[in-house]
């Protein structure tokens, strides 16, 4: 019977209760999408190809080994508690911690080894270490996760590791070289380890740079504190009501922040000057009045492209072709969805007759009574349509890396068919993308390094804002474009907080009278250019700042959708799926609450109407 079973399905089957086994968890989840990725107590791991060679066994068992050795030796209580705050410092801290893991892994199950050096040699392929030519292009944490490989492992690098690390190695030796001794002696007890890796903070200079960053917040946070003092000082002495009149300025104060967000994104930073001036952006908890800083470095590079312009007509006809087939397999699933959507809208958009009026069409049930009586009253009808409020849906699709493979392939599959659903049903779609132009900051981080590296330039990489569909653009002009959606190579890092006021933006200049913004990402913002070299929290502060802005004064209606990714901390409309298989499902019934809601919202009016008339 086994020699009947689908060698993948075998392959899933088998690596699923391996990682059971070592992972000493009978109650692990185990999937399979498009990257290797742990979330509570569901693992999901790369989907084998059909066609599978040793090298994608080996890929994706060194994966599932590397997340069961997590579990079975990693405490994530333990961890928290010993974890730096800075987020250099935390990342260092969460290599080490890996390296760790799969040490003691490595020794315990030798079969392990093997499979762990697989999925490491695939990860330097994607990180691009054969690529780095100077210090800046690789991360410490990175450096730090390659040197205590070499020497706790004791593995031997690849090439491409060797060739980056080489960089750091000689800076990274003379810092920490002596103190691999003392992990080696405590690699058993995590806690044990984890207070070890404080000397190593220390002597990283870790520290220091995390207790400046704490240094600046709180100066940031006792300026207004001091200056609301003064001032109440000053109005006390002067008069009895200066204390209401100082309320009203300050909020007056926090809503012209607010405002002040759309309003610097859309005017942007035309020349250097304006490049390095401050924006006021209100953080995510608005009631505190904190105000955060979102700089942009240069706009220059930025584009806002047309998805037909980025590739040749005759590979855009290939990826939409291999769209269909993807299409034709889950047409069923979706198209179901499509059409429940459908019906709901088009019964919103039903006639209605209004009976016993004094003039109109003749009813026919009253023909008797005319007969009898030509003059009687009340015996005509009129027909009438139901409220429907003009609607514009834009769906706003993250482009970055980590959607690769299925999640974005789903997106597309979703998209589409919505499009077309939404179409058929009178109400407009708009589909976009974003993601940058490069990895690792592109021609913006070449001129911030040309004009000597100032500090905290702000975002540092260049946009890449794609639309596969315009509003006004009907479903049979965009089809082809959607494809673009699986290309290779598109994908690369997402900067959500200007996203969204982009797509924003774009809703707000559209004449209908309901605007819905539907987001669909797998992820916080990640730009490692921009990280780098300002704040960890920077494009996370910006995000949930255009957030609140659009949750609480824009009229659009905002929901989110994260894939594997807990987005309602960002989001008050949010629902978050483990599965990209379930987006198809989730938009179309997201969408339908919508819609439902504006139902209860027309039956209020009319309540309200016919109260007033009475």
């Amino acid at each position: 019977m086994a020699s009947d079973e689908n060698p993948s399905e075998e392959f899933r089957r088998i690596t699923a209760a391996a990682m059971r086994a070592i992972s000493e968890n009978e109650e692990l989840q185990v999937a399979f999408g498009s990257e290797a990725r742990m979330v509570g107590n569901t693992a999901r791991l790369p989907a084998p190809p059909r066609l599978m060679t040793k090298d994608d066994v080996a890929q994706i068992r060194g994966a599932a080994d590397a997340m069961a050795l997590r579990l079975r030796f990693h405490d994530d209580k333990v961890h928290r508690s010993f974890a730096p705050a800075g987020q250099e410092a935390r990342a260092v801290f969460d290599s080490f911690e890996q390296v760790r893991v799969e040490t003691l892994g490595s020794s315990e199950f030798r079969g392990c080894s093997k499979n762990l050096r697989a999925a490491f040699q695939e990860k330097c392929k994607e990180k691009g270490f054969s690529r780095v030519c100077d210090k800046a292009d690789i991360e410490l944490s990175d450096a730090v996760g390659l040197l205590s490989r070499e020497i706790l492992m004791g593995e031997e690098l690849p090439a491409s590791a060797k060739n980056a690390l080489g960089y750091w190695r000689d800076w990274l030796e003379n810092r920490i070289g002596d103190d691999f001794d003392d992990l080696q002696e405590k690699l058993s007890n995590q806690e044990e380890f984890a207070k070890a890796l404080d000397k190593i903070m220390v002597h990283l200079d870790l520290y220091d740079m995390e207790d400046e960053e704490e240094g600046d917040e709180e100066i940031s946070e006792e300026s207004p504190d001091e200056d609301e003092n003064d001032d109440s000082d000053d109005e006390s002495e002067a008069e009895e009501n200066a204390e209401s009149v100082d309320g009203d300025e300050s909020e007056e104060d926090e809503e012209d922040g607010a405002e002040q967000i759309e309003d610097d994104q859309v005017a942007g930073e035309d020349d250097s000057d304006q490049a390095d001036s401050e924006k006021q952006r209100r953080d995510a908890n608005g009631a505190t009045g904190k105000r955060i800083n979102y700089k942009i470095f240069s706009q220059e590079f930025d584009e806002e492209i047309e998805a037909a312009d980025l590739c040749e007509d005759e590979e855009l006809l290939r990826l939409r072709h291999h769209l269909d087939q993807q299409l034709s397999i889950h047409q069923g699933i979706i198209g179901r969805l499509a059409n429940r959507l459908q019906r709901r809208l088009m019964a919103k958009q039903s006639r209605s007759w209004e009976f016993d009026l004094e003039e109109g069409l003749l009813d026919a049930g009253r023909l008797a009574r005319v007969v009898v009586n030509p003059m009687q009253a009340l015996s005509y009808k009129m027909e009438h349509e139901t409220e429907f409020r003009d609607t514009v849906v834009t769906l706003l699709i993250d482009n970055s890396g980590s959607m690769r493979g299925r999640p974005i392939s789903v997106a597309a599959m979703s998209a589409d068919i919505l499009a077309r659903t939404l179409e058929r049903c009178g109400v407009k779609v708009e589909i976009l993308g974003f993601t940058t132009k490069a990895w690792k900051g592109g021609q913006s981080r070449e001129k911030w390094l040309a004009e000597g590296k100032t500090s905290s330039p702000g975002r540092l990489n260049d946009l890449r804002h794609i639309v596969y569909k315009s509003a006004d653009s009907p479903y049979r002009r965009a089809r082809k474009s959607l494809g673009l959606m699986l290309r290779e190579g598109l994908l690369k890092e997402n900067i959500d907080g200007e996203a969204l006021l982009w797509a924003h933006n774009r809703l707000m200049i559209r004449p209908e009278q309901r605007q819905i913004l539907m987001v669909i990402s797998d992820g916080a913002p990640v730009d490692d250019s921009t990280l780098s070299v300002n704040q960890g929290n920077f494009l996370e502060n910006h995000l949930r700042s255009v957030i609140e802005y659009i949750e609480t004064r824009s009229p659009a209606e905002i929901i989110a959708i994260g894939i594997g990714h807990d987005v309602t901390r960002y989001y008050r409309r949010a629902v978050t799926i483990m599965d990209a298989e379930q987006l198809g499902g989730t938009m179309m019934e997201k969408l339908a609450e919508l819609f439902e809601e504006e139902d209860e919202w027309l039956s209020k009016f009319i309540r309200r109407g016919k109260n007033k008339a009475a």
